[in-house]
């Protein structure tokens, strides 16, 4: 069995905001297993199939620093180590468009994840890490990751969704070696623009006189 936690801020002022990427994984994984949202432990879960592996995945209704409180009561009762369990997180210091899977380390400064290695008291566990990018210059952390999506972000936005819910997949059918090397290196930036190709031709100034038919 498999424990998969999104993390989040509840409440409408907060669903379209970037700390909530990891909610917006879980909501097209679970919309993809055509199952729905229930209200649970002070979280909302869903439970499905993945070729024959159980999959609970739930949404922390505790408020990002406060979502151990949601994440122990399904460990405890399905008694599960840390290598069954997968944390979406968003992540300020990955580039916007990097995806990025990685068992163990330290928390980032990620409330909700810090809160989840206090209250477990284990940093084992893999973390599926979707990047949102550091605030422009002058403009304070906080702020930003509660700030919303621009519309220019929306397809960049959705590509990277979608390849979450992928790498979750392919986490739980072949494990996180397997899904790191299909997944980590996923980075949707838009590359700079190839260079001009350097001319061959030669230059007219050293060619030489143009010959003349006439002789």
């Amino acid at each position: 069995m498999k424990l998969i936690v999104a993390l989040g801020n509840p409440g409408l002022q907060y669903a379209q905001t970037r700390h909530n990427i990891g909610w917006r994984v879980a909501d097209e994984l679970v919309r993809q297993q055509g199952v729905g949202w229930l209200s649970g432990d002070h979280a909302e879960r869903a439970e499905f199939r993945v070729v024959g592996e159980k999959v609970v995945i739930i949404k922390p209704q505790t408020f990002m620093n406060a979502s151990g409180k949601a994440v122990l009561p399904p460990i405890q009762f399905y008694k599960l180590g840390p290598e069954a369990l997968l944390v979406i997180q968003d992540d300020l210091d990955s580039p916007f468009g990097l995806l990025r899977l990685r068992v163990g380390g330290r928390h980032g400064g990620q409330n909700g994840v810090r809160d989840i290695i206090r209250v477990l008291g284990t940093e084992q566990f893999t973390r599926l890490k979707l990047g949102i990018s550091r605030p422009p210059a002058g403009r304070d952390p906080a702020d930003w990751v509660l700030s919303k999506w621009a519309e220019a972000e929306r397809p960049t936005l959705d590509e990277l969704v979608r390849l979450g819910v992928l790498a979750v997949l392919k986490w739980v059918t072949a494990g996180s070696k397997e899904a790191q090397a299909a997944y980590n290196s996923t980075d949707l930036r838009p590359r700079p623009p190839a260079p001009e190709p350097t001319s061959t031709e030669p230059n007219s100034a050293e060619a030489g006189p143009e010959p003349d038919p006439l002789g």
